[in-house]
């Protein structure tokens, strides 16, 4: 039985606005710079985090940010000191420090009531700072120097830098409202970035004992490139930690980075050379550093021709067939006009340009045919001597070494400038650089309790947010406008299938049966219509069907009545008739069956007509043996055996149901 085509627009409707609702509402958490209020993040989280207790016996900077938020601008400056000062080397406009600074919740607020400083502006200089607890300033003696803070670049990174100083004791941190790039410092550590350059840098400045002068040493960079804090936009924790020991650990998110000595792998080096080179030394005008020399007994050989050329024209090459060489390639254009403003004296005389000959296109070729460039199997190139060893090769000059007059060792490069202040100077092409949680101390258990405190606490927050496959990804994607689109047409290429499919398969030819019902479903009254012919149809089979089935007790009661009315004597002949009229009937309704079943399926009477034949012929075999075996019973005048009759019908009508 054919099925009805449904309709399919209506279910593709219902998917897809069941895939848009599940790709654009199954997670609630807003990415990149949209805001989030404080509700939608975890109540547990929330309620876990406390603001760190500053200890100034156990820290010498502790900084969290979070009673500097009144509402007030000039709240921040309970603890901090904005610059005022203007750079020495830059134009009056943009010598200034005037950029903007703010304590508030980032972008994304993690955790309750947890605030930091932001740079609010960009491509502005600004610049900030703080002095140590109790003016206590950091000496670098027996005990090492822990230096941590957090740093969340909220709007990513392309050019500028989020760093901080540690100012030196002096004159240049009395004032902080004097702070500028040219104030002292002792190390200056935190991350970096133009363009593709990326640093982590560490530089600390070291005094020449000596002399007394100062020369930057620049921590060598770390294997591994450190992309994503410029764009991930989350926060991320800076660990620097120098031992009296001169070795230093530098970590980021507590795994390690970059490790070694401050006496090897710094450039340049702390402790100069024993020895320089002599730089009155002169090379001697005899001095012969040639290690081979060309070979001066050798001659060039007499079939060495230099003047063959490297390729040759090619003398197998012929000319093709349909060669135009009297036609040039290029011919004026005859529909150019010369310009109105066009002076032959300025100018001279205008001549019409150059364009392809159209006789060309058509053609082999035009022009003077040439043969193609080959290379040429006589070319040798110019000759030269072969280099054997020179005997006179004295070796690489270089000038003898001298004693380094400005020579020192310092085999404790870790006894550094004190520190009197912390201080933050940055250009920046990124607004929103939010600075947290800055501690200095000379314990790593105390700046590991306060990160656990702190950073801890966000990351868990942050990981708990991003378990979905869809925060993973808007992560890698560092959430930018551009990859959006990717992502939608990435989703769409299902929904896009699913509809080319349905679209392709609307112009499919119908079947017959399906455009009878199409037909009946537009014209309800050819329901009524077959409905009618159907009941007549069974009416007229039920009809049939009793006129080729009788009931057998009728049959055998009209000829059990016939046969007594007659005589004795025509017993068996009455007896034979009812056997040929038992027979006669068996016969019409086999083939009455035999008809109507070739008239439904005419291929499936033509494969049993064999099986049919034999049937009949056993059927009337045992037909004969009947009416033998009644033919005996009546010539021996024995009473009929109804048995047997009924047994015999009975046969006959199986035989024809079968049929």
């Amino acid at each position: 039985m054919m099925k009805l085509n449904r309709p399919r627009w209506s279910p593709l409707l219902w998917r897809i606005a069941l895939l848009s609702a599940v790709l654009l509402f199954h997670n609630p958490v807003v990415h990149g710079n949209d805001e989030i209020s404080t509700e939608s993040q975890p109540a547990g989280d929330a309620e876990q985090y406390e603001t760190p207790t500053v200890d100034p016996k156990r820290m010498y900077f502790a900084e969290h940010f979070d009673d500097l938020f009144d509402g007030a601008s000039n709240a921040i400056e309970k603890r901090w000191v904005k610059s005022k000062a203007k750079k020495d080397d830059a134009a009056e406009e943009v010598a200034k420090y005037d950029g903007e600074w703010a304590v508030e919740q980032p972008q994304r607020p993690i955790l309750a009531n947890d605030y930091g400083l932001v740079l609010k502006s960009k491509a502005k200089h600004a610049a900030i700072a703080s002095p140590l607890l109790l003016n206590r300033p950091f000496v670098f003696e027996d005990k090492p120097l822990v230096v941590q803070y957090e740093v969340n670049l909220q709007e990513g990174q392309e050019c500028g830098g989020s760093y901080i100083k540690l100012l030196s004791v002096g004159d240049g941190t009395k004032d902080l409202k004097q702070f500028h790039d040219k104030t002292p410092y002792t190390i200056m550590f935190g991350p970096d970035k133009c363009g593709n350059d990326v640093k982590l840098h560490f530089i600390f400045r070291h005094v020449n004992p000596i002399n007394g002068t100062i020369t930057e040493k620049h921590c060598n960079k770390q294997k591994d490139r450190l992309d994503d804090p410029f764009k991930d936009k989350r926060p991320h924790l800076y660990q620097l930690i120098i031992r009296p020991d001169n070795t230093y650990t530098i970590r980021v998110d507590h795994k390690t980075v970059n490790e070694g000595s401050l006496l090897t792998n710094f450039t340049p080096a702390v402790n100069p050379p024993a020895e320089i080179d002599d730089p009155e030394d002169r090379k001697p005008e005899n001095w012969d550093d040639r290690e081979k020399i060309p070979d001066p007994e050798a001659t060039k050989p007499d079939d060495w021709n230099e003047d063959e050329p490297a390729q040759i024209p090619d003398p197998k090459a012929t000319k093709p067939a349909g060669w135009l060489d009297d036609v040039e390639e290029m011919v004026p254009d005859s529909s150019a006009v010369k310009p109105e403003d066009w002076d032959n004296d300025m100018d001279g005389e205008w001549e019409p340009p150059l364009i392809p000959n159209p006789m060309c296109e058509k053609a082999v070729g035009c022009g003077l045919w040439k043969a193609p460039m080959v290379p040429n199997p006589n070319y040798k190139g110019k000759w030269r001597p072969p280099l054997i060893a020179n005997v006179n090769y004295q070796g690489k000059w270089a000038p003898r070494k001298i004693p380094n007059p400005d020579f020192f060792e310092d085999l404790t490069p870790f006894r550094m400038t004190p520190i009197a202040a912390v201080g933050i100077e940055l250009w920046s092409m990124s607004n929103d650089i939010l600075f947290d949680n800055i501690v200095i101390c000379d314990d790593e258990s105390v700046a590991d309790e306060w990160a656990a405190q702190t950073f801890d606490l966000k990351v868990k927050t942050l990981d708990r947010q991003a378990q979905t496959l869809w925060d993973r990804a808007m992560r890698y994607i560092n959430y930018k406008p551009g990859y959006w689109g990717a992502y939608f047409v990435y989703c769409s290429i299902p929904l896009i299938a699913y509809v080319w499919f349905l679209w392709s398969r609307r112009d499919k030819e119908e079947t017959f049966v399906s455009r009878v019902l199409k037909y009946c479903n537009s014209n309800p009254w050819m329901w009524a219509v077959l409905i009618v012919v159907g009941d007549a149809k069974a009416e007229i089979g039920r009809k049939k069907k009793n006129d080729d089935y009788p009931a057998p007790e009728q049959e055998q009661d009209e000829l059990v009545g016939g046969a007594g009315e007659e005589a004795e004597d025509d017993g068996r002949s009455s007896k034979t008739k009812l056997n040929a009229a038992a027979t006669g009937s068996s016969g019409s309704r086999s083939a009455s069956s035999a008809g109507e079943a070739y008239a439904e399926n005419e291929d499936e009477r033509d494969g049993d007509e064999a099986e049919e034949d034999e049937e009949d012929d056993e059927a009337q075999e045992e037909a004969q043996e009947m009416e033998a075996g009644e033919e005996e019973a009546s010539s021996s005048d024995a009473p009929v055996d109804s048995k047997n009759s009924e047994g015999g019908e009975g046969l006959k009508k199986r035989r024809a149901r079968k049929d």
